[in-house]
């Protein structure tokens, strides 16, 4: 079915996250976007419908994306689907070279030690991303199938059919190899609405993941408490002034350091474990940061200086074209390069 398909139709990319859903479709040879739109959802709302297969609210609003909120053409029904990294588990192991048969053993061992979900309730899928003669390296992403489960059906009753479910971070760092020099050895900061995930990509895979309940949600809520202002004013305090130097900086950047820290604190944990269990010679060479709240001004250097190594806010947009559609506006573009490393996905990854 497969090959079929793909003479015709190409895939599309559908991103689900707590805040919001996004579609995208993508001419990948030439990086021509032919389609996009998104929705904002309610996060209790959309929490229950992950949690419940058979709430109607997601596929509700997908149904209504679909229908309403789309600029340009989708051209596809074959949907590509992200879900929050944050909800996922994506781990990197060795095992010697001979131990080779044994792989699924050592993946229940590793699940059974780090992962809070029993093996039964989990979605997990493995890839061999280094062979050598005397080890091999194992990448491993384990999903609960209810989370899997849910975003299926709700795709499906919107009349969309899933051909493949990846956490969102993985799209992330596909754009980024296309664009941002993803060869090196990258921490990946992903600052959305209301969760900052964190990973490192090396070689074409993320080895390791994190996530903190922090996004650019929260830096408004705490500019707007520490300042006693009104939402709108601190996201304008925000998004203006930032971190850089201001009037206002030392009272912007006290109200914000201690969200900061958190995701700084999530980050070191993710180095520490890259640079001690998994590559212990081979150093992470660049910090990018991306998302939708990404948009503070100076945010790069307060990393660069907070992880002691070259950060910055990624801006992989210049390689998409949306030729005569209307795009998205400055503020909103960093919000759907998930959903663009979704509806690249090459046909082989699909069919594989």
């Amino acid at each position: 079915m497969g090959q079929l398909f793909y003479k015709s139709k190409p895939v599309i990319g559908l991103d689900v996250s707590l805040t919001g859903i996004k579609v995208m479709s993508i001419d990948a040879a030439q990086l021509h976007v032919l389609g996009y739109g998104s929705v904002d959802l309610d996060p209790a709302a959309i929490q229950k419908s992950l949690d419940n297969p058979d709430d109607t609210y997601l596929s509700d609003n997908i149904a209504s994306l679909l229908k309403d909120h789309i600029i340009g053409n989708l051209g596809s029904n074959y949907a590509v689907i992200g879900v929050p990294t944050g909800r996922t588990f994506s781990r990197t192991f060795t095992l010697p070279a001979k131990e080779s048969a044994h792989v699924k053993s050592a993946l229940e061992i590793e699940v059974e030690q780090y992962i809070p979900i029993p093996m039964s309730s989990l979605y997990v899928d493995y890839q061999i991303i280094e062979h050598t003669k005397d080890t091999l390296t194992i990448a491993m992403t384990a999903v609960p199938k209810v989370l899997v489960d849910a975003c299926t059906k709700a795709a499906e009753n919107a009349n969309l059919v899933p051909v493949m479910v990846v956490p969102s971070i993985d799209a992330v760092a596909r754009v980024l190899e296309l664009t941002e020099q993803g060869n090196l050895s990258t921490l990946i900061i992903d600052v959305g609405p209301a969760t900052t995930d964190i990973a490192v990509l090396e070689g074409g895979a993320i080895r390791v993941t994190g996530s903190v309940g922090i996004g650019g949600n929260t830096f408004t809520l705490d500019i707007a408490n520490k300042l006693d202002i009104t939402l709108e004013s601190a996201h304008q305090f925000k998004v203006i002034n930032g971190l850089t130097l201001s009037p206002r900086q030392a009272k912007i950047t006290h109200a914000l350091k201690p969200s900061l820290e958190r995701i700084i604190s999530e980050s070191k944990k993710v180095i520490r474990y890259y640079n001690e269990r998994l590559n212990q010679e081979r150093k992470i060479e660049q910090v990018l940061i991306v998302g939708g709240g990404s948009n503070v001004p100076g945010l790069g250097d307060y990393f660069t200086n907070a992880l002691v190594m070259p950060a910055r806010v990624a801006s992989p947009w210049q390689q998409l074209n949306f030729g005569k559609l209307k795009e998205p506006s400055k503020q909103f573009r960093p919000r759907y390069i998930s959903v663009a490393g979704l509806a690249s996905v090459a046909r082989e990854e699909v069919l594989s």
